[in-house]
C-alpha cells in the first residue's frame, strides 16, 4: 500500500512510538454508537490480550454509525484502558495491514461471518480473536430492552383493600379465566404511536434549543386500537370499528391488529390522515410530542355506514367499549344511536373520553355501566373546578346517569364512586386505591388498560371493587414498559399468583405468632 496516500500514517507512527518495539499491540474497530457494558467487556478482554490497546472508531460514512464520529470518539477515549484511539478513514483491514497488530479482536457475533480482517492478519502472521461471549448486546438492544422488558418489580398491591371488600387473589384469577371467549366490541379512534429514542447532544449555540439525534424508532398501535388489542390478548373475541386515512400508518395499524387477532373493520376516510402521535425521548424521558391529525367529525354518509356495520355485529356481543379520543370518529349522533342499540339489546357499555390536548365530554355517554375519566376530564364535563373529588364524581354520575365512576388521578391512584349494591339504597359508595406501580417507565396507556380490564371483569360478573383492583394491576403492568404493548394474561396471572403465595406465607406466620 502506498503510504503517501494512506490516511493514517501519522496515527500508526504515533502508536508505534508510544507502544514501543516489543509491545503486543491489540486492535479493535467498531461504530460504538453508545458505549455500554458489552463494549467495555469486549475492550477489557482485548486489553488483557496484549500490552497496548488501539481502537478504531468508524467514520460518519459507515453504515450503522448513528452519532457523529467526534462524539463516539470522545466516548472511547474516556475509557482508561484504551491506550490510543482514532477515527477511521479507511477500511479496518487496510489499517491492519499497515499497523500489523499482534492481535485483532472482534465480538463473537462475527465469528460465523465473513471477516476480511482474517486475510489481513494472515499476510503478516497476526491473529484474529473473538471475545469469549462477552459482547452480547448492542446499543439498540439496550433501547429495545427499555421498551420491551417490563419492570414488574415496582408493582405494589395493597392487601387491606382486599380484606375491606372481602375477596382474594384467587377470586381475581377466577374472573380472568372467564375472559376466554368473552365477546367484546370496541369502538373509537385509531391512533398509531411512534417513539423516537434519541441521544441528547447538548444545547444549540445559536438559540436555547435542546439538540438530539434519533437512534431508534418504534411504532405501536394506540387509541381504541390498543384497547381492542388488550381485550384480545386477555382472551376475549374482539370486534373493533374505527376510521383511518389511506396511508402507511393505516397499513401498519391493520397489520398489527391482525397480528393481535383483532377482527377490525376500519373505514377509509380520505379527508384525514391516520392519527400519528410521535414522542421524542432521551434518557428515559419524553422531550416532545408531535401529533399528526384532523379532528373534524366523519361525514354523514360514512357515519351511516359506520353505525350500520357496528349494529350488525351487536348480536354477538357481551360488552361494548367506547374509546373516544375526540378526533371525529364518534360524533354525538353516532354515539346516541349506538347507545340506543346497546340498551335495546341489553348489552352493557362503558366509555372513556380523553381530553388531554383536545376537548371532550365524557358525560355524553349516557347510562354507561362505567366511566373512567381523569379528574381534569370530569371537571371539564361538568364545568366544576372547585368541588372535592367525591362531590365531583357524584355530579358527573348525575349528569351522565352512569352506574359507576372511576376517577383516575395519576400518581395518586384512582377513586371509585359506585352504585349501591342493594336495591333501595340511596347512598353511593366511595373508595380509593393508590397507584400500584411506584416507578413507571411510561404512563401513556394506563387508562386504556384500566378500562379494558375493569370493564371486562364487571361484565363477566365481578363487582366494582374486584374489577377496579384487577384493572389497577393491569394498568401497573402496562406502564412498567415503554410504549403500547398489549397486556399479557401471563403477566397478570403471575402478579396474582405471586401475591397469593405471599398471602399464604403471611397467614402462616401470623398463625405461628398466635
Amino acid at each position: 500500500m502506498d503510504s503517501s496516500s494512506f490516511p493514517h500514517t501519522a496515527d500508526i507512527a504515533e502508536i508505534k512510538a508510544r507502544a514501543g518495539a516489543a509491545a503486543r499491540i491489540v486492535f479493535v474497530a467498531g461504530n460504538f454508537n453508545t458505549v455500554h457494558p458489552g463494549h467495555l467487556r469486549l475492550l477489557k478482554f482485548a486489553s488483557d490480550c496484549g500490552d497496548f490497546l488501539v481502537v478504531g472508531v468508524a467514520g460518519d460514512h459507515v453504515p450503522g454509525a448513528l452519532l457523529p464520529a467526534k462524539l463516539r470518539f470522545d466516548g472511547i477515549t474516556a475509557i482508561g484502558f484504551v491506550d490510543y484511539a482514532f477515527v477511521m478513514n479507511a477500511a479496518p483491514e487496510d489499517i491492519i495491514r499497515v499497523l500489523q497488530p499482534t492481535i485483532v479482536v472482534k465480538g463473537d457475533e462475527y465469528e460465523a461471518k465473513n471477516n476480511p480482517e482474517q486475510a489481513a492478519v494472515d499476510e503478516y502472521g497476526g491473529k484474529l480473536m473473538f471475545s469469549s461471549g462477552e459482547m452480547r448486546f448492542s446499543s439498540f438492544d439496550l433501547l429495545k430492552r427499555d421498551i420491551l422488558e417490563p419492570n414488574l418489580s415496582s408493582i405494589i398491591r395493597p392487601q387491606d383493600y382486599l380484606e375491606r371488600h372481602g375477596f382474594s387473589m384467587r377470586d381475581l384469577r377466577a374472573t380472568m379465566e372467564k375472559f376466554k371467549g368473552f365477546r367484546v366490541t370496541v369502538i373509537g379512534d385509531l391512533i398509531v404511536d411512534e417513539y423516537v429514542n434519541c441521544e441528547a447532544l447538548g444545547m444549540s449555540q445559536e438559540d436555547p434549543t435542546l439538540v438530539v439525534t434519533p437512534i431508534l424508532q418504534n411504532r405501536f398501535i394506540g387509541g381504541a386500537g390498543i384497547v381492542a388489542s388488550h381485550a384480545c390478548t386477555l382472551g376475549a373475541e374482539v370486534s373493533y370499528f374505527s376510521v383511518a386515512g389511506t396511508d402507511v400508518a393505516a397499513d401498519f395499524a391493520r397489520e398489527k391488529l391482525q397480528e393481535y387477532n383483532v377482527a377490525a373493520t376500519i373505514f377509509d376516510d380520505d379527508s384525514r390522515p391516520t392519527t400519528l402521535k410521535q414522542r421524542f425521548r432521551a434518557a428515559g424521558k419524553t422531550l416532545l410530542r408531535v401529533s399528526h391529525l384532523r379532528q373534524h367529525d366523519i361525514e354523514p354518509k360514512l357515519a351511516r355506514r359506520f353505525i350500520d356495520k357496528v349494529k350488525s355485529g351487536l348480536a354477538a356481543c357481551d360488552l361494548v367499549i367506547f374509546s373516544d379520543f375526540n378526533y371525529g370518529c364518534l360524533p354525538q349522533a353516532v354515539v346516541d344511536e349506538l347507545i340506543t342499540a346497546c340498551v335495546e339489546r341489553n348489552i352493557p357499555f362503558v366509555a372513556d373520553s380523553q381530553s388531554s390536548s383536545q376537548m371532550g365530554d365524557v358525560s355524553r355517554f349516557k347510562g354507561a355501566m362505567l366511566l373512567t375519566p381523569t379528574e381534569r376530564e370530569a371537571r371539564l364535563a361538568i364545568r366544576d373546578y372547585n368541588s372535592g373529588l367525591v362531590v365531583l364524581a357524584e355530579k358527573l354520575r348525575q349528569q351522565s346517569r352512569a352506574d359507576n365512576i372511576i376517577l383516575t388521578l395519576g400518581a395518586e391512584g384512582i377513586l371509585v364512586h359506585a352504585k349501591p349494591e342493594a336495591e333501595g339504597e340511596e347512598e353511593w359508595l366511595t373508595d380509593r386505591l393508590p397507584a400500584f406501580n411506584i416507578s413507571p417507565k411510561d404512563t401513556a396507556g394506563a387508562g386504556d388498560s384500566l378500562i379494558t380490564c375493569t370493564s371486562m371483569a364487571m361484565a363477566v360478573g365481578a363487582d366494582i371493587w374486584q374489577s377496579m383492583y384487577l384493572g389497577s394491576i393491569a394498568a401497573a403492568c402496562q406502564i412498567s414498559r415503554v410504549g403500547n404493548i398489549p397486556l399479557s394474561s401471563t403477566d397478570l396471572m403471575q402478579e396474582l399468583k405471586d401475591f397469593s403465595i405471599t398471602d399464604k406465607l403471611l397467614a402462616s406466620s401470623n398463625q405461628l405468632k398466635t
